[in-house]
């Protein structure tokens, strides 16, 4: 149920929550876009989700790569070209087979995504900080069923994995 501005009770729609999570979607993607910018390095968000991939999940192929970050394998050797040029992942190959490659996040690019994570925390922080503490629980309910359904790694899973 919502209540409008005059006080009535209608029901939520489907229309409805897509309209709040689009609307969200795009306060979260400016809060992440000034995360990357704060860290002062030059890289798109399509190669910081790429970074964020590799430190979830820890490295993988080329191949493995491109279906994660939901590109075609093509674009992924490209893109971790670039990466491999700004030392923000390195890449290797399978000692049994030259042909199998292999990338994985750098020093470097750990720094930059824990950098930007950081960032995100505070920014998110600060705007939460706005909502009613009654309103948060179901905030977090809310967000965990959405990141599940979406296919994301809990933050136990995610960070848990930094250290593999």
């Amino acid at each position: 149920m919502k209540v409008s501005s005059d006080g009535a009770t209608t029901r939520v729609t489907t229309e409805d929550v897509i309209d709040a999570v689009v609307s969200a979607s795009r306060a979260l993607v400016g809060v992440a876009a000034r995360s990357i910018a704060a860290t002062g390095e030059d890289v798109t968000v399509v190669q910081y989700r790429t970074l964020v991939v590799l430190a979830s999940r820890g490295p993988q192929s080329l191949g493995g790569l491109a279906t994660l970050v939901g590109v075609t394998p093509a674009t992924a050797t490209r893109m971790c070209d670039r990466l491999v040029r700004k030392h923000l992942i390195t890449r290797h190959t399978q000692r049994g087979d030259r042909r199998q490659i292999r990338v994985s996040l750098s020093p470097r690019g750990r720094q930059m995504v824990d950098a930007a994570t950081e960032f995100r925390r505070r920014e998110i922080r600060r705007i939460i900080a706005t909502i009613a503490p009654d309103e948060q629980g179901l905030l977090v309910r809310a967000l965990t069923d959405f990141a599940r359904a979406a296919g994301e790694m809990s933050d136990e899973q995610w960070l848990s994995d930094w250290d593999v």
